[in-house]
């Protein structure tokens, strides 16, 4: 973490000085934003989170409670949103509170007395190897107090507007600020309209959206027809794994997914109720108290003592999408672009099953975050916008399958040896299943297809542990400057920057080629794409890899791309130049050759590109569909 770049200042390194335009800004709500982010849900919070970085771009973000969620529905946070996480520099503190799933545990009718489960085994949660960080649970609220804590820490000092509801939009003519009206929703002016103009509006209120509604899209899907119970519970009980995740199949009586939570006593218990007709509201109407006696009955001979309840619900299985996740019509595709954009459950809902919501939900926000930025910046132009719709409306549909299978596997019944005519599964179909899936629970599934902001893989062979369209899969290296061993992914931060990662040929000779064109020549993009003035990596944060130990290697030495200067102070960047950890040789981790490779990442941590060292215009290429040259348009 870098935080003396302008000078230095005493206190609180997380807490930004405001920016100029964010003590201007007046008390009262502003009449017009560039983007306006309606909801403060998983996607919402994030998308604060990252535009917050910019006091540049005018955002707004409304809410139509009167105050921070207090009681989270999500609690499952996948490994790769914890790398999202450490992207904003919140993965620490996020895993220090969470409850770490290590393993999960089966439990199945005993074969002697089928009215008694036993423990029929277990798997690791998380294969090993998928990422450097566990899957844990923690509170959905407390996930979004944490984006939104860091969101008003930066420059911009971003905060919510509570007690604003969006009733409607008003496109106007292409090119013309979306005109948002919203209703108070407390306090003595509560019924009252007021008005608000912005360049982009983004829907992040949920499966009953107003902004889904105002664009004319709609949720399509299955019916639900499956309903499961969930209750947060604090209790006394016997049974022996309380503290770890079980998927429990009992004779006849139902299932029992049991998930601890953050704290060490409380855990969240999925009750299943069985079939329903679809639309059925009796369901809704069970009790806490009566799911505590369908969890009772399922885990006999043990039982819980329900001491208190923190948050229980009803919920009924279905999966929907709609058709994009933009108001472009679909016979003006590529005609003209998104002005508004929605997000998470907005576009997207499914069971709990897969723990996937608010995973996926804040996916969405981080892809669409950076192309905002790169847009309102100038770095790129609108039509970037609509590879938003193009690349997370796959991912969401790849999800509903995958939810629509796992959600009905997980509710069959076990397999009754005296009726195997009856269907169902074995505990160890089960196991098996759980374990199959780790990759895909683990919100590791995502790969991007080919386009302008993915390559093509005819060079995949140079580095085949990053794979192209997949999130950046980390290793460690020692950064040379203070001998640190860590991370590579954690040199990636949310600011809007791509990343190149330079990984050493046998003897150094083309890296450092590439290093000094990229530091001297004007063709370079390193030059083409920031605007004069701005620092070398102000867009392309390049990093080098050498094939050597970090006693062996004179950073002062190395072409200036790999030792930047930026701030007022033109302080130079240390921290850009790594060496192979001896415990763990990341060449050899990520299958990379004597040839050595070029790793292009994107702000949101997904590979773009695999590349030669030597690939000079291919580099410069990719990057011009993508970025604006900013040299050209400051010279006309």
């Amino acid at each position: 973490m870098q935080f003396y770049r302008d000078g230095y200042r005493p206190g609180d390194p997380d807490v930004q000085p405001p920016s100029p335009e964010a003590l201007a800004r007046p008390d009262s709500l502003p009449e017009e934003v560039d983007v306006l982010i309606v909801g403060t849900g998983p996607a919402g919070t994030v998308l604060a989170a990252q535009l917050a970085a910019f006091p540049g771009i005018r955002t707004g973000i409304i809410e139509r409670r009167d105050a921070p969620l207090e009681v989270g529905h999500a609690d499952g946070v996948a490994c790769r949103t914890v790398e999202m996480f450490q992207a904003f520099g919140l993965a620490d503190a996020l895993v220090r509170e969470a409850y770490w799933v290590n393993e999960v545990r089966f439990w199945g009718p005993s074969e002697t007395d089928r009215d008694r489960i036993v423990r029929t085994g277990w798997v690791e949660d998380t294969p090993a190897g998928l990422s450097e960080f566990p899957h844990v649970i923690v509170n959905q609220a407390r996930m979004q107090q944490y984006l939104l804590d860091h969101a008003a820490k930066q420059a911009s000092r971003l905060t919510v507007d509570y007690g604003l509801e969006l009733v409607d939009l008003h496109l106007g003519d292409d090119g013309d600020p979306v005109t948002a009206t919203m209703r108070r929703t407390v306090g003595e002016r509560t019924g009252e309209e007021v008005t608000m103009r912005a360049l982009y509006v983004v829907g992040c209120d949920g499966a009953r959206s107003n902004v889904r509604r105002a664009i004319g899209r709609e949720l399509v899907g299955d019916a639900a027809n499956h309903a499961w119970g969930v209750m947060d519970v604090l209790a006394t009980t016997d049974f022996p794994d309380w503290r770890t995740k079980n998927v429990i199949q009992s004779a006849g009586k139902g299932s029992l997914l049991m998930i601890p939570r953050e704290g060490g006593s409380m855990v969240r218990c999925y009750v299943d109720l069985g079939e329903v007709p679809a639309g059925d509201s009796e369901i809704r109407k069970t009790t806490a108290a009566q799911l505590t006696d369908v969890a009772n009955a399922i885990l006999h001979p043990y039982s819980i003592d329900v001491r208190s309840v923190a948050w229980s619900s009803v919920y009924e299985v279905g999966q929907r999408v709609t058709d994009r996740f933009d108001d472009v019509p679909a016979d003006q595709v590529g005609l003209r672009d998104p002005r508004v954009f929605i997000a998470g459950d907005a576009c997207h809902t499914h069971s709990a099953k897969a723990g996937q919501g608010m995973n996926v939900s804040m996916q969405d926000a981080f892809n669409l975050g950076w192309k905002l930025v790169a847009v309102l910046t100038g770095r790129a132009t609108p039509d970037l916008l609509a590879t938003y719709s193009e690349e997370r409306q796959t991912v969401a549909k790849d999800l509903i399958e995958f939810d629509r299978f796992w959600s009905a596997f997980i509710a069959q019944p076990t397999v009754d040896p005296d009726h195997p005519e009856r269907g169902g599964v074995t505990s160890e179909q089960m196991r098996e299943e759980f374990a199959r899936q780790g990759r895909y629970t683990a919100g590791l599934a995502t790969r991007y297809r080919p386009s302008t902001l993915t390559g093509e893989s005819t060079h995949q062979g140079l580095a085949t542990g990053f794979e192209i369209g997949a999130r950046f899969h980390s290793a460690r290296a020692i950064r040379v400057a203070d001998a640190r061993p860590m991370h590579l992914g954690h040199a990636h931060v949310a600011d809007g920057r791509w990343r190149v990662y330079g990984f050493g040929d046998r003897g150094g000779v083309e890296l450092r080629a590439l290093a000094e064109w990229l530091t001297d020549s004007p063709d370079a993009p390193t030059h083409l794409f920031r605007a004069p003035g701005d620092a070398l990596d102000a867009v392309l944060d390049v990093h080098g890899v050498l094939r050597a130990g970090h006693h062996d290697l004179d950073v002062t030495g190395l072409p200036e791309i790999l030792l930047p200067r930026s701030g007022p102070l033109g302080l130079q960047d240390w921290e850009k130049v790594w060496a192979i950890d001896p415990a763990d040789d990341i060449f050899a981790a990520r299958g990379i050759g004597d040839a050595g490779a070029l790793v292009v990442v994107r702000p949101d941590q997904y590979v773009a590109h695999v590349l030669p060292l030597t690939a000079r215009e291919e580099l410069t290429a990719f990057f011009r569909g993508v970025l604006v040259e900013q040299r050209a348009a400051a010279v006309r």
